[in-house]
C-alpha cells in the first residue's frame, strides 16, 4: 500500500533533523531538565515520525524522524525539548491484515506511554485505517490524515512535593472498601463548587472526605481514571461511555476529571486521601483497548504493532480474540506489553503514589492460548515485583473466554471478587429455599473457594452490590431490570438480578413495604459487614440511593447515574445505621480475623471458634442443613478461642449472630451461659433506634422478628475490659 501524497511531501519538506540518538528506555516521553527522550516500542515497524503539534493540539508543527532502533525501540533525543511539548507518532511497515500488520502512516498514533492527553477524540471516518464502506472492508487502505480527530501527549514535568502523604498502608483484615465513580460521586453533591464537581479536585474537596471519613470505610475504590474513548454508538445515542472500561491511555487520567487541566490535581487528591488516612484503590482495565476488534479505529497499538499488543486467531491473523466481549484482547504474553502494563501499575503506584488496584477481567491477564495460568508472567510479575506485591492487588476473577470463572483460583497474595457472597447473600433474604449452609460459607469468608496454601479470609472482597447491577434500594424494590434508557430495548444488563420488590415495582407509598424494604436493606448490609472476610460498600447505598431499577448505567452520564445527596427520612436512617455497623465491625476484632474460622473443637480450651446453631438452641444436624425450608441460623463466635495453631485462650468478646430470613417470628433459644453471665443486644435490623444507648438483656428464649438480623454480645459481671471492648468509648450500647 502506499501513503498520502501529503505524507510524502511532508517527509521531503523534513529539514535536517535535530534529534540525538537518545536512549532505548525508558519508554515514552522522559524529561531529564535538559531535553526529553522518547521511546517507542515497535517490533515490525519500519520506520517512526515523531510529530510536534502547537500547545493545543490543532496543529501540526513538525516530523522528526526517530534515529536509531535498539531492541526493538525506536528511540531519539529533543535536546531543547520541555515539558508542555504536545506529540504524537506516525509509524511506517507493511498493511497486512491477513498476516496481522495493519500500520498506516497516514493515522496520528498516541503514544501507549502518555502520561497526560490533550484533546478528545472526534469520531470521523478518517479515524480508520481502511475505507469505510469500501467492499473490501478492513483489506482496504485509508490514506486520509487523522490528526485533528484524534488526543495527542503531553511531555509532563512530575515534580510533586509528596511531604508526609505518601502511600497509605492499611492491613487486610482492618480493609473497608468504599467503591465510587470519579465523577458521580460529586456532581450533584451541594457542598462541591459546580466548576469542579466531578473532577479529582471535587473528590478531594473536605466535605466530601469528611463524609467518606465518617462511614468508617478504609479505603476509596474508584472506576477506571486512565483516559478512555466513548464509543460513537453511544454518542450517537446521546450517552457517554459514564463507567470508562474503554482504555486508551495506560498511563493518563481522563482529561475531564481534571478540573486544573494539570495532573498534579490527581496527586493532590490522593495526598488529601491519604492525610485522612484513605487508602486508593483504581480499577483498572488492561484487558482490551477502545480500538476494537478489526473493524475499529487505528488510534495508538493497532498502528504501532498490532501483531504484537494483541491476541490475534492464529490461523487467521486478520481477526481478534475477542475474551473480553469488547472485541480485542491484549497479549500480556508477550513481554513487552506486560512490561507496559507493568511499568503503568508501577507508574501510578510511585509516581501517583496508589496504593492498590482493581483488575477487570483479571483472568485474561493471566490466559495463555490453552487457558488461565496461575502461573502466567503477569501474575509472577506482580507477585516478584518490590512494588507492586506491596500493592493491593484485587482480581475480577471472571471473564467471557474459555475458562473464565475463576473465584478462588488466584495466587496467595491477590484478593478477589467474590460474586457468590452477593447471591448466597441475596438468595437467602429474598426467601430463596436451601441457602442456609452456603450462607454459613459465606459469613465465614467462603473458606470453601479461598482456604488453601495459606490464604487469609480477606482474600474474599465480600459485596452484596457493585455498579455493575442495581443498587442495594433497587435490590429490594424492583423485581426486574428497567434499562429502557440505554437506547437498547431493555435487552441490555443481566436478567439474573436475585432481587425483590417486596410488592410494588418501584417507589411506593405503602408504609409497610417501605418499612420492610428498609429492614431488608440493614439486612443486607448487616450481613455483609458481620461477615469474615473484606466487606465493599458501594458507594450511595449507605443512604439508599436509587437507579430507578437500572442495573447497567455504564452510559449514563447524567443524573440516573450520579449520586444524589438529597436524603429522605429512610435515607438518613440507613446511613445512621450503616455508620453503626460499620462502628461495630471496628470495635470487635473478632468480627474480622486473620485467618479462617473452621468450626474445630479446641480440646484444651474446651471450645469451637465457631458454632452454628439452630433455633432450638443445639448446634445444627446435617438434616437441618439439608433442610430446604431452613431458613434460620445462629453463628456464635466464642472470644476464648484462638486461631488454629495458637494454643493459648483468646481474650476477644463473644458474640452471637441470629438471622432470620422467615416471614414470621422465630422463637429462638439462646445458649446457656455461665452464672453471672448475660447476653446483650448490640444490634436488631428489627429497631434500629436501638443503639441509642439502651441494653437488653434477653433471657434463654428470644422471638426473632422474621427478616432481621440480631448480633448479641456475651457480658460477664465483674470481668476485666477485654481488649476489643476498650477500642472505642462508643461500645454501640
Amino acid at each position: 500500500m502506499t501513503i498520502s501524497k501529503g505524507v510524502a511531501q511532508s517527509r521531503r519538506a523534513l529539514h535536517k533533523s535535530r534529534i540525538a540518538e537518545g536512549q532505548p528506555f525508558p519508554l515514552g516521553a522522559t524529561w531529564d531538565g535538559l531535553g526529553v527522550n522518547f521511546a517507542l516500542f515497535s517490533a515490525h515497524a519500519t520506520k517512526v515520525e515523531l510529530c510536534l503539534f502547537d500547545s493545543e493540539g490543532k496543529q501540526e508543527l513538525e516530523r522528526i524522524e526517530l534515529p536509531e532502533y535498539t531492541n526493538e525501540i525506536w528511540h531519539g533525543y529533543l535536546p531543547d525539548a520541555h515539558p508542555g511539548i504536545v506529540y504524537g507518532y506516525r509509524v511506517y511497515g507493511p498493511y497486512e491484515p491477513d498476516a496481522g500488520h495493519r500500520f498506516n502512516p497516514n493515522k496520528l498514533l498516541l503514544d501507549p506511554y502518555a502520561k497526560q492527553l490533550v484533546g478528545e477524540l472526534k469520531w470521523s471516518d478518517r479515524l480508520f485505517g481502511y475505507t469505510l464502506g469500501s467492499p473490501d472492508a478492513d483489506l482496504s487502505f485509508d490514506d486520509r490524515d487523522s490528526a485533528p480527530y484524534v488526543p495527542k501527549a503531553r511531555v509532563i514535568d512530575p515534580a510533586f512535593t509528596w511531604g508526609r502523604h505518601h502511600r497509605r498502608y492499611v492491613p487486610w483484615e482492618q480493609t473497608i472498601i468504599y467503591e465510587a465513580h470519579a465523577k458521580g460521586l460529586t456532581m450533584r453533591h451541594p457542598e462541591v463548587p459546580e466548576h469542579v464537581r466531578g473532577t479529582f479536585a471535587g473528590l478531594m474537596h473536605p466535605e466530601v472526605i469528611r463524609h467518606i471519613k465518617s462511614l468508617g470505610v478504609t479505603s476509596v475504590e474508584l472506576l477506571p481514571v486512565h483516559a478512555f474513548v466513548n464509543d460513537q454508538h453511544l454518542l450517537d445515542k446521546g450517552l457517554n461511555n459514564y463507567w470508562g472500561y474503554n482504555t486508551i491511555g495506560f498511563f493518563a487520567p481522563h482529561p475531564t476529571y481534571l478540573a486544573s487541566d494539570n495532573i498534579s490535581e490527581f496527586k493532590e487528591m490522593v495526598a488529601h486521601l491519604h492525610d485522612a488516612g484513605l487508602e486508593l484503590i483504581l480499577d483498572v482495565v488492561y484487558n482490551h483497548t477502545a480500538e476494537g476488534n478489526e473493524l475499529g479505529p487505528t488510534l495508538s497499538m493497532r498502528g504501532i504493532d498490532n501483531a504484537t499488543y494483541y491476541r490475534l486467531m492464529p490461523d487467521q491473523k486478520r481477526y481478534y480474540i475477542n475474551d473480553s466481549g469488547t472485541g480485542n484482547t491484549l497479549d500480556l504474553s508477550h513481554p513487552c506489553v506486560l512490561q507496559m502494563v507493568t511499568d503503568s501499575l508501577r507508574y501510578w503506584a510511585t509516581e501517583m503514589q496508589v496504593d492498590g488496584f482493581r483488575f477487570d477481567l483479571a483472568t485474561i491477564l493471566a490466559r495463555h492460548a490453552d487457558g488461565y495460568d496461575e502461573r502466567h508472567g503477569f501474575l509472577v510479575a506482580c507477585r516478584q515485583d518490590p512494588v507492586l506485591s506491596r500493592c493491593k492487588l484485587i482480581a475480577e476473577p471472571w471473564d467471557c473466554g474459555p475458562g473464565g470463572y475463576q473465584v478462588g483460583g488466584f495466587p496467595p497474595g491477590w484478593a478477589e471478587w467474590n460474586d457468590r457472597f452477593r447471591d448466597t447473600a441475596r438468595a437467602f433474604w429474598m426467601g430463596e429455599e436451601g441457602k442456609v449452609a452456603e450462607l454459613a460459607s459465606r459469613l465465614t469468608a467462603s473458606g470453601d473457594h479461598f482456604n488453601q496454601r495459606g490464604r487469609r479470609p480477606w482474600s474474599s472482597i465480600n459485596f452484596v452490590t457493585a455498579h455493575d447491577g442495581f443498587t442495594l434500594r433497587d435490590v429490594v424494590s424492583y423485581d426486574h431490570k428497567h434499562n429502557e434508557a440505554n437506547g437498547e430495548d431493555n435487552n441490555d444488563g443481566s436478567d439474573h438480578n436475585l432481587s425483590w420488590n417486596h410488592g410494588c415495582e418501584g417507589p411506593t407509598e405503602d408504609p409497610e413495604i417501605n418499612r420492610l424494604r428498609l429492614r431488608q436493606m440493614c439486612n443486607l448490609l448487616s450481613t455483609l459487614f458481620l461477615s469474615q472476610g473484606t466487606p465493599m460498600l458501594l458507594a450511595g447505598d449507605e443512604f439508599s440511593r436509587t437507579q430507578r431499577g437500572n442495573n447497567n448505567v455504564y452510559c449514563q452520564d447524567n443524573e440516573l447515574g450520579w449520586i444524589d445527596w438529597n436524603l429522605d427520612d429512610d435515607g438518613r436512617q440507613l446511613l445512621d445505621f450503616t455508620r453503626y455497623l460499620i462502628r461495630l465491625r471496628q470495635q470487635y476484632p473478632i468480627l474480622r480475623r486473620g485467618r479462617f474460622l473452621v468450626g474445630e473443637y479446641n480440646e484444651e480450651l474446651g471450645v469451637n471458634d465457631v458454632s452454628w446453631l439452630s433455633p432450638t438452641g443445639e448446634p445444627m444436624t446435617e438434616e437441618q442443613w439439608e433442610d430446604p425450608h431452613s431458613r434460620c441460623l445462629g453463628m456464635l463466635l466464642d472470644g476464648r478461642a484462638q486461631p488454629t495453631g495458637i494454643r493459648r485462650p483468646g481474650d476477644d468478646d463473644t458474640l452471637l449472630l441470629l438471622v432470620n430470613a422467615h416471614h414470621d417470628v422465630v422463637s429462638f433459644h439462646l445458649p446457656e451461659v455461665a452464672g453471672g453471665s448475660h447476653w446483650t443486644c448490640l444490634l436488631d435490623t428489627n429497631r434500629l433506634d436501638l443503639r441509642k444507648g439502651e441494653h437488653h438483656d434477653f433471657a434463654s428464649e428470644f422471638l426473632l422478628t422474621g427478616r432481621s438480623v440480631l448480633l448479641l454480645k456475651l457480658e460477664h459481671e465483674k470481668a476485666e475490659p477485654s481488649r476489643s471492648a476498650s477500642v472505642g468509648k462508643d461500645n454501640g450500647h
